[in-house]
């Protein structure tokens, strides 16, 4: 029972630390400025997004940063229809 549950705790504590892992930032201005390694892969409830913008177009991987209410970063793949979704609906809600 007890192996149950530390198994669940160490779950929950990769899914959250791959939830707040900021994408990539660099200064030095030769190299894209913000891109993302990996994407989060699992359906972000909209309800959570205030807003987003798209990584920089020199990254390998071109995507979406959401960001939560909470001022957390999420990477996701911008080819993905419910994060489509997302985009489309946060640009209805800015005008």
């Amino acid at each position: 029972m007890q192996k149950v549950f530390q198994l669940r705790v160490a779950l929950m504590v990769v899914l959250w630390i791959s939830l707040v892992l900021p994408p990539c930032h660099s200064q030095d201005g030769r190299v894209p400025t913000d891109c993302c390694f990996q994407f989060f892969r699992n359906r972000v409830n909209r309800d959570l997004i205030s807003s987003y913008y798209r990584t920089d177009h020199r990254c390998v991987l071109r995507g979406v940063v959401l960001i939560t209410r909470r001022g957390r970063n999420i990477c996701v793949d911008e080819k993905e229809p419910w994060v489509q979704n997302i985009v489309e609906h946060l640009e209805k809600m800015s005008f």
